[in-house]
């Protein structure tokens, strides 16, 4: 299997540190607002990574962090608290709202068949693994305290900007709206483990530590839940492209710096989805939700197959006329799956030939889109019905389509069973012909016609109408 990895920009073979296993780890939300499709695509490229990763053959465990303390509005520890900004808006107390938009975020991913991590742990509970990591990094020279805060000294690194898509001039006054300056900190890309005085004097959430009654910064979170469920070694960790400076980056200078070696070999990285005004959030235009999308009518699994359409590593832009067409191209799809007849025994070595083909092609850098490729040209083969059927469930484990579950394709009303059924009559009317049984061919041919349905044979293949 093979991966982009955004640490060496290199297409690379996946070779996990212990063999056969992954330690897998996934940047979670923010739960002070729901999340919006542009997030979820993310979450939904991570569980087919994951999906990908267990097809070919690797035991996974995944770890997910709920961040529910200790986010600021910039990712350079300036601007308001997340968390406070929303128990604000919605008059509740933090972990009202933490609790409410987590249970919302994993509703939102089951409509999207996005699985569950086998770790889901919010920041809250984890203090004592943040007081001990900065306190090692106190120890070895790698913090210094400030101001009553606690600092990460990033002159100390040999490298810092290990990603190499930023510099020193990303993290001046003035350049970057988010960045305020902060005149505790010794260099200006420093950044914040422990805050015990800041401007939230009214901060909703603090703890007792070695320091002073305060909280933690967002960065430490995820090296420690991390290290606390995955062990000091971690295979590949997974987050939006927007996570790689500072967080991700921050993130490997505090871990290598705590343990003392490599932390994390592979980063996997998923681009923006964007609107035709530039990139999707929280703050600008229509909140697209999944729930908005329920409203206006829209399956969420259709935006789950409009995102597999696209490679993880290209910007992927939104369009109310994009998800149409991706809806309609779902619905037909997915009727021609259920039209399959079920007949014919399961060819076991035809569903592994097109099993380790799915493997290799879906396995070439998280390929959805050839993966969905391939999904066609099975519905096209000459296979028998329930060796498809056999083989498009196979596939469906890492696409999540629910491509074999009728009642799903029922939603759409009356002209959905109805296209489903003539549809599965013109396939076994086909079949009948190429086994030389004419008798049933015009059998069906009548009954569909005594329904109202009239089908023509054409150059192009059998086209019908209503009578």
């Amino acid at each position: 299997m093979y991966i982009y990895n955004s640490l060496t920009k290199k297409v690379e073979e996946f070779v996990p540190h212990t063999p056969g296993k992954v330690a897998m780890y996934t940047c979670g939300p923010t739960v002070y607002h729901f999340a919006h499709i542009g997030n979820l695509r993310s979450y939904i490229m991570e569980d087919v990574l994951e999906k990908t990763l267990r097809y070919n053959g690797f035991d996974v465990k995944r770890v997910m962090n709920i961040t529910d303390v200790g986010h600021l509005s910039s990712d350079a520890d300036s601007g308001e608290d997340k968390m406070l900004k929303g128990a604000k808006r919605e008059h509740k107390s933090v972990m009202e709202i933490a609790k409410y938009y987590t249970d919302a975020f994993m509703s939102d991913c089951a409509k999207l068949n996005i699985k569950t991590p086998d770790v889901v742990e919010p920041a809250t509970n984890c203090i004592p693994e943040f007081i001990h990591m900065i306190e090692v990094l106190l120890e070895k020279g790698y913090a210094y305290k400030a101001g009553e805060n606690i600092y990460f000294d990033t002159s100390k690194l040999e490298s810092y900007y290990v990603f190499g898509n930023q510099s020193s001039d990303d993290l001046k006054i003035g350049v970057r709206d988010d960045v305020t300056e902060d005149t505790n900190k010794r260099n200006k890309n420093d950044f914040v483990l422990w805050f015990t005085k800041s401007k939230f004097e009214d901060q909703a959430l603090k703890w007792d530590s070695p320091w002073g009654v305060g909280y933690p910064g967002w960065h430490i979170e995820c090296s420690c839940i991390g290290m606390k469920h995955l062990g000091e070694y971690m295979d590949i960790h997974c987050g939006g492209v927007d996570n790689m400076f500072p967080h991700h980056t921050n993130e490997i200078a505090q871990s290598e710096a705590f343990s003392g070696h490599k932390w994390c070999k592979y980063w996997f990285h998923v681009h923006h989805l964007n609107d035709e005004s530039g990139k999707m959030s929280k703050s600008k235009g229509e909140f697209l939700t999944v729930s908005l999308l329920e409203e206006k009518g829209y399956d969420p699994i259709a935006y789950r197959f409009f995102a597999l359409l696209s490679h993880y590593r290209k910007p992927l832009t939104f369009s109310y006329d994009a998800l149409d067409q991706a809806t309609a191209t779902y619905k037909k799809l997915k009727n021609k799956v259920l039209s399959i007849p079920e007949e014919g025994e399961v060819d076991e070595s035809k569903v592994e030939e097109w099993h380790k083909n799915f493997a290799e092609t879906v396995g070439n850098d998280v390929n959805t889109s050839m993966g969905i490729t391939l999904l066609y040209d099975v519905l096209k083969s000459d296979l028998n019905g329930n060796t498809k059927r056999a083989i498009i469930d196979d596939f469906d484990y890492v696409l999540s389509l629910d491509l074999l579950k009728a009642d799903e394709a029922s939603e759409g009303g009356e002209e959905d069973e109805l296209t489903a059924y003539v549809e599965a009559k013109i396939e076994e009317r086909k079949q009948a012909k190429k086994a030389k049984d004419f008798e049933k061919a015009d059998a069906i041919r009548n009954e569909l016609l005594s329904k109202g349905i009239v089908i023509e044979d054409t150059r192009e293949g059998v086209k019908w109408k209503r009578q």
